[in-house]
Order: C-alpha cells, then sequence, then structure tokens
C-alpha cells in the first residue's frame, strides 16, 4: 500500500466499545473526500478487548493499522508513538471514546491551508459541568502562566503537518500543551470550532485529581521551556510537501 496522504492517529486504551463503530465513521467521512488515509490505532496496553478487536479491523481493512505498547505509558507517550509510525504527510490526532466528531475533519484540513496546526476548539461541550468548569480554570491558568493563547488546550482534536512534529520534545503530559510547544518553536497555529458528542462507552481516563497538580508544574515547565527552545525548521511554503513550487 502506497503512503497516503493522511493518517488518523487514535491512541486507545480500553475502548472495545467504540473502535469498531469510530473506524466506520472515519473511513466515511475520509472516503467522501476523495483523499488517500490511513487510521492508526495505537493500543497503550488495554486490558479489555480492545487489540483483538483492533486486529480484526486491520485485517478486515488494510487502511486501519495498529501498534501495539506492552506496558500502558499513557496519551502523550501513545501519541508520539502514533507520530513515528504514521505515513501520511497530514495528521489528524482524535480521542478513540467516540466524543470527537469525526464529521469536523474536513473543517480541520480546509483550515490547514496556510497553517502548520489546526487545534479543534469544543463547541457545545457534552461533559458534566466539573469537567467544563475546571477546564475552563486550567485554561486560563496554563495562558497566563505560559503566555501562550489556546482556546481549549484539553481538546486533542487537531490535523498537523508532519513536519512540525518532527523535532517535538516527548514527556508526559506533551499530548496537552503541544500546541504551545509548536508555537514556541515558530509553527503557524490556528483554532477552529470542532463538534463534541457525550460519551456514551466506557469510562474518561481523566479527572481532576490526576491533572491538575501536574498539569500545574508542566505550566511552569512551558514557562522555562520557552525561554531556550530553538526554533523548528518550518519549511517555506512552496518546500512543503504536497504544495507546487
Amino acid at each position: 500500500m502506497d503512503a497516503p496522504d493522511i493518517t488518523v492517529v487514535l491512541p486507545c486504551f480500553n475502548e472495545q466499545d467504540c473502535a469498531e463503530r469510530l473506524t466506520t465513521e472515519i473511513c466515511a467521512v475520509l472516503e467522501g473526500l476523495g483523499r488517500s488515509f490511513e487510521v492508526l490505532y495505537v493500543n497503550d496496553a488495554s486490558t479489555d478487548q480492545t487489540a483483538a478487536i483492533l486486529e480484526r479491523l486491520s485485517a478486515s481493512d488494510p487502511r486501519v493499522r495498529v501498534v501495539h505498547h506492552a506496558v500502558n505509558s499513557g496519551e502523550s507517550a501513545s501519541t508520539a508513538t502514533g507520530f513515528q509510525q504514521a505515513r501520511g504527510q497530514i495528521l489528524i490526532t482524535m480521542d478513540s471514546d467516540e466524543q470527537n466528531d469525526p464529521s469536523s475533519i474536513p473543517d480541520l484540513l480546509a483550515a490547514l491551508e496556510g497553517h502548520d496546526v489546526v487545534c479543534g476548539v469544543r463547541i457545545r461541550r457534552e461533559d458534566d459541568w466539573v469537567k467544563r468548569i475546571s477546564s475552563r480554570i486550567g485554561n486560563g491558568f496554563r495562558n497566563l502562566i505560559t503566555g501562550d493563547r489556546v482556546a481549549d488546550a484539553g481538546c486533542t482534536f487537531r490535523a498537523l503537518r508532519r513536519q512540525a512534529v518532527a523535532e517535538l520534545p516527548v514527556f508526559n503530559g506533551m499530548h496537552r500543551f503541544l500546541p504551545t510547544l509548536l508555537r514556541f518553536q515558530g509553527y503557524r497555529i490556528t483554532e477552529i470550532p470542532v463538534r463534541h458528542r457525550p460519551r456514551t462507552t466506557g469510562v474518561s481516563k481523566y479527572g481532576i485529581g490526576n491533572r491538575m497538580w501536574r498539569g500545574i508544574l508542566d505550566c511552569f515547565a512551558m514557562r522555562w521551556w520557552r525561554r531556550r527552545v530553538v526554533p523548528g525548521r518550518r519549511l517555506e511554503a512552496a518546500d512543503e510537501p504536497g504544495r507546487p513550487a
């Protein structure tokens, strides 16, 4: 199979009830665009039937690929693995719990014109009030400390040019600071609204207890890193993959 235009990267942990429906939705959206693509799941050592289901999906459709972590390593590590294994020149990152609506993928791709990264901002967010309030406070705090401006850092529904992640530092929590890391490297970032859906299966992997204190420390680390970062080697527009000279 030739290298596709687009790779959809999906970190995945214990989402046995979501994988098949989500894969069908993603494929239908991208088929409608007429672009070549692959759907790349990174199974983060799931303890349910997720691995078996993903392997079955991959066996029935060569556009679906699966890589497996031997031990549970977290979403940032899974995202980094996806970036390393992806073959497309454009990367779409999504959660695998069906809350990110694949119908927003064409909007992300359209907004990528003239930018290196497009970040989703969840409109009419379908989470409980505790998550919504804590997210709003967290976004305000991180922007104050880092000096960045990100409307919805917790939304990992994004489109990125492959070159932008070539020199990305990987650490636990990286996926939440990805727009900030890339902006500090000199990449062109924009944000657009994306549709959000309620979780109907499984359980959330995040809460205030396992995010707040680590997130606060990470914000100060980003402030330190901003003063020392080496700008990324962003290609000029004529040299970017898929663009005419």
